[in-house]
């Protein structure tokens, strides 16, 4: 459990870069015509997120490169736009971190549509907002421009084209993991492998590859790239497990959508997957075809059980295992104030309250 002292300075690393990467998407993704369609696209990227992907490019980028920000240098003394390469040269690494954060607004958007959700952020989703078709266009948008943002960075020809290879491959996975999330609610049985196999690739991936492009533009050792990559899919799928576990047990306004629209939704969970294991009836915890029609006492009701055949504790234990590796694959990295940051960021990922 990460201490009140790691969290808070995981959120001050948070905080500082995420400054800078607001600043970064206005000069990179900036309003354009037709103004609908770039005011839909820009919409979520505008009202807020942590920003805790392009930290996590930005961290790696700062162990890698030997210009931690630290006591003594802030986030804002680096210039991450001709960031110094391990041999020799520089790349604009704010790039590769706008560029994630970009694919991250995208694919929410592509999700909110598919699930018909109303809220994102605390906001009407962009397809409530606007339209089904404005929405659609809008994730179109920014799925191409992070491509647009990232050839940006001024890597030579290999470097720059294997990060553009990992930003696309990690896409087609994000495709791949929606497309079993939604046949995973239509199936009566879902193996824990099987799932884990699903959140790897809908959500774990852009974690990888958010740690991986910054190595691979600033010309990192392959096994260097790998263990970092790993480090993102281990702590993503953490990240994933631990938002099942709050998609229960975190109030609405602190979630920023409505609670238990997963479990409404019919969609899989390790939580679900473990209880139906136990001989929970998953399906019949809550009778409602939308969100809105179950009560909070209704989900309290469902926690309930669902606790009692220790699915949510079951839940909890293996996004702790999954960061403890992750942080275990971080000794790849020399021993700075920016690795351990992203340790820490690791045992954030999963004590996090929302």
């Amino acid at each position: 459990m990460a201490s009140d002292v790691t969290e808070e300075r995981v959120l001050r690393a948070v905080r500082e870069r995420r400054a800078l990467v607001n600043e970064a998407i206005d000069a990179d993704f900036p309003m354009a015509e037709p103004r609908r369609l770039y005011e839909a696209s820009r919409y979520l990227l505008e009202a807020g997120g942590k920003r805790l992907r392009p930290t996590v490019t930005l961290l790696v980028a700062e162990a890698l490169g030997g210009v931690s920000a630290g006591a003594t240098r802030t986030p804002a003394g680096v210039d991450y736009r001709t960031f110094p390469r391990v041999d020799d040269g520089t790349v604009d690494v704010m790039a590769a971190a706008v560029a994630i954060e970009v694919i991250q607004s995208f694919t929410l958007i592509h999700d909110d549509i598919m699930d018909d959700d109303d809220l994102r952020r605390g906001v009407p989703s962009v397809h409530k907002e606007y339209d089904v078709s404005t929405a659609i266009l809008a994730g179109d948008t920014l799925y191409s421009k992070a491509f647009e943002i990232l050839s940006r960075a001024g890597a030579d020809a290999p470097e720059g084209l294997e990060a553009v290879r990992v930003l696309a491959t990690t896409c087609t996975h994000i495709c791949e993991g929606q497309s079993l999330d939604i046949e995973f609610e239509h199936r009566s049985s879902v193996g824990v492998e099987e799932y884990l196999e699903m959140v790897e690739h809908k959500t774990a991936v852009l974690y990888g590859a958010a740690a991986a492009i910054p190595a691979v533009l600033l010309g990192a050792d392959e096994d260097v790239v790998d263990a970092l990559y790993g480090f993102g899919i281990e702590a993503g799928t953490a990240f994933q497990i631990h938002d099942d576990v709050l998609d229960l047990t975190v109030p609405s306004e602190d979630l920023g959508k409505r609670r238990g629209s997963d479990l409404v939704e019919r969609k899989a969970t390790l939580i679900t997957v473990h209880a139906r294991q136990q001989g929970v009836d998953v399906d019949g915890l809550v009778d409602a075809e939308r969100v809105e029609g179950v009560s909070e006492a209704e989900i309290d009701d469902a926690v309930s059980e669902l606790e009692r055949a220790g699915s949510i504790e079951f839940a909890r234990e293996k996004a702790r295992e999954l960061a403890a590796n992750s942080k275990a694959r971080l000794e790849t990295l020399p021993d700075t104030e920016a690795r351990s940051l992203l340790v820490d960021i690791a045992d954030y990922l999963v004590t996090r309250g929302y």
